[in-house]
C-alpha cells in the first residue's frame, strides 16, 4: 500500500481487528468502502466462512451516498436474518464511523440486527 492515508488506515484496522472477531453466536459485520461502492459482509471468523454479503454493486446502485449505503445496510441485514443471524459485532475497518459507514451501520440496526 502506498500513501499516508491508507497506512493509517491499516494501523488502524489491525487495531481494530486485535479485540473484534465474529463468531457463529456473533459473526463481524465488516465494511469495505470505495470511491464508487460500499461493501458489507458477514464473517463467521472460527470457521473462515462469510455467512452474508451485500454491496451497491450487486443492488445495481449507480453512486456512494449515504442513500444507497442505508440500502445496503438493509440488504445485508435481510439476508443475515434469512441465515439465523441476529446479534453481530460491527467492525468498520478503520474508516471512521461517520458518512457512508455510519449510515450502513444504522439501516442494519433498523432493518432487525442488535449490535
Amino acid at each position: 500500500m502506498s500513501g499516508v492515508k491508507s497506512e493509517r488506515r491499516q494501523k488502524i484496522k489491525w487495531r481494530i481487528r486485535k479485540r473484534v472477531s465474529g463468531t457463529a453466536e456473533r459473526p463481524r459485520l465488516t465494511v469495505f468502502r470505495s470511491n464508487t461502492g460500499i461493501y458489507a459482509q458477514v464473517i463467521d471468523d472460527v470457521a473462515g466462512k462469510t455467512l452474508a454479503a451485500a454491496s451497491t454493486l450487486e443492488l445495481g446502485l449507480k453512486s456512494l451516498n449515504v442513500e444507497n449505503s442505508k440500502q445496503v445496510g438493509a440488504a445485508v441485514a435481510k439476508k443475515a436474518q434469512e441465515a439465523g443471524i441476529t446479534s453481530i459485532v460491527f467492525d468498520r475497518n478503520g474508516y471512521l464511523y461517520h458518512g457512508n459507514v455510519k449510515a450502513l451501520a444504522d439501516g442494519a440496526r433498523e432493518a432487525g440486527l442488535n449490535f
